[in-house]
């Protein structure tokens, strides 16, 4: 669906024209004349305002006829926000849509998991990305097995099952159709792909792009086994389908570089979907910002910290358990006793990481295996021991799930209703699991002192809920602001 002539067109096009890199992956360019499209940064002359089409996102652009341009490569564009804030249906749904919703099954199905019809589906896709759900799902193949080509020394065949195109004849067909020549020849015409052992994957994410907080935050709370902070990147094991591996990522500056150690191809894009989600890559930086400036104290604060992101999670029973576990006491005493669970019950991982001698070997434990264990053992107090044990019980027997389909209320009138798991937790895991943008645990000691006046009288409970109303819908964000403001937060 392309843009009707409004004023924010008018913006798009000096962005065009300056080639503006803060619109990089807002919005793309169709040509007709051409019958590409680009994005904004595009280095090629900028072809005549009559002559452009501005679309919402590489979807649309793609449903209205065009076809990716092979100079800018729209494949490596920041994630498009443009639904962000504004749906949050279409928020879900997008999600369920990168962990390959739509691969074995249809809109009526994906519909179903969100709550809606598949009309009205179809139609907030249409309103907030200018395309069908379907066509979303075909473009982040296609671009996936673009980025794929270009970085790596993957087979065509092992590309084609890792973008989830179902045969190497369907990939084909497609790259032939879209842009006008077989895959074997854009690798040839594009850079040359470097074997490391590894393969590594580059993501981008858009700036300003808070990596040093991101890895400050994982290195405190780090389940010793299970996960690895070093100065400058990320490193833990994980489950990916039917098995295991190790995955790997740094900051490169401008894109983030994911190497992962173990892990099957067919199991590649569910893993880089991930790990987008884990570092928050796809955040609307400018549009939070606008939110949280407004507040004086939070301006400051951003001025010291412009990239804020809300840190992932690569599992939600391991989050909840660690959430668990942090409750009234240190997040270095919450790490420990986490390493302790990882190291009695966790499954070992047999992947080496070749310049990485002590790199995490355990995966944390599964549901299964902590709804038994006598956790009293390793120094967890019974109440809080048998609230894990509850929360393991009830994601074992399917009574309460992490899926991205649900909406926050849901998980978190489940989680509350767990004997032990109050509001901060049920709060902080929906923040970090679901990705709420507006998750906020109002209760939280370091939210509340963060705003002591000069008389050292703390804000109650209702009156930060009340002062963070004007937040909305970015409370998340400015809850991990406040926390990073903290000496030692």
């Amino acid at each position: 669906m392309e843009h009707s002539a409004t004023v924010s067109d008018e913006v798009y096009e000096r962005a065009r024209l300056s080639r503006d890199a803060r619109f990089d992956g807002r919005f793309f360019i169709g040509v007709k004349t051409t019958g590409i499209y680009c994005r904004p940064v595009c280095p090629a002359n900028p072809p005549r305002s009559e002559n452009v089409s501005f679309f919402p996102t590489a979807a649309a652009a793609s449903e209205a006829g065009f076809r990716p341009c092979l100079r800018c490569r729209p494949e490596c564009a920041p994630g498009t926000p443009a639904w962000a804030g504004t749906s949050t249906t279409v928020n879900r749904g997008l999600r369920l849509i990168a962990e390959g919703a739509l691969d074995d099954s249809d809109i009526e199905s994906l519909a179903d998991r969100l709550g809606v019809t598949s009309r009205h589906l179809r139609r907030l896709f249409a309103r907030h990305l200018g395309a069908s759900p379907l066509a979303v799902a075909h473009t982040q193949r296609l671009h996936f097995a673009k980025r794929l080509i270009d970085q790596t020394s993957l087979s065509m065949r092992e590309i084609s099952t890792a973008a989830g195109f179902g045969s190497v004849r369907r990939f084909n067909d497609t790259f032939r159709k879209t842009y006008g020549r077989a895959p074997r020849e854009l690798r040839r015409g594009g850079d040359t792909p470097v074997s490391t052992g590894a393969l590594s994957v580059q993501l981008p994410y858009r700036q300003p792009f808070g990596w040093r907080e991101l890895l400050d935050f994982f290195a405190v709370r780090a389940t010793p086994g299970v996960e690895l902070v070093t100065s400058d990147r990320y490193v833990r094991t994980v489950r990916t389908g039917s098995g295991h591996g190790i995955i790997d990522a740094r900051d490169v500056g401008g894109t983030l570089s994911l190497t992962v150690h173990g892990i099957g191809t067919e199991n590649l894009f569910a893993a880089v979907q991930r790990a987008r989600g884990l570092f928050d890559l796809d955040a609307p930086i400018d549009d939070i910002a606008l939110v949280l400036s407004h507040d004086r104290t939070l301006r400051a604060w951003l001025k010291g910290s412009p990239g804020v992101r809300v840190p992932g999670a690569w599992d939600g029973f391991e989050l909840t358990v660690r959430a668990v576990l942090g409750q009234q006491v240190s997040v270095k005493a919450a790490t420990t006793v986490a390493g302790r669970i990882a190291d009695r019950y966790g499954e070992p991982v047999d992947v080496a990481v070749d310049d990485l001698p002590d790199a995490p070997g355990k995966l944390f434990p599964e549901p299964g295996v902590l709804a038994r264990a006598r956790l009293e053992r390793l120094g967890i107090i019974r109440s809080r021991a048998q609230t894990i044990r509850s929360v393991a019980r009830a994601v074992a027997s399917g009574e309460l799930s992490f899926d991205t389909a649900q909406p926050a209320g849901e998980l978190h009138a489940a989680l509350m209703s767990i004997k032990g798991i109050g509001d901060w937790t049920a709060a902080y895991v929906a923040m970090r699991v679901l990705k709420d943008p507006d998750a906020f645990p109002t209760s939280d000691l370091g939210l509340l002192r963060a705003f002591d006046d000069a008389d050292g009288r703390r804000l109650r409970p209702a009156e930060l809920e009340a002062r963070a109303e004007a937040w909305r819908p970015w409370r998340a964000y400015a809850a991990l602001l406040i926390w990073g403001s903290e000496p030692g937060g």
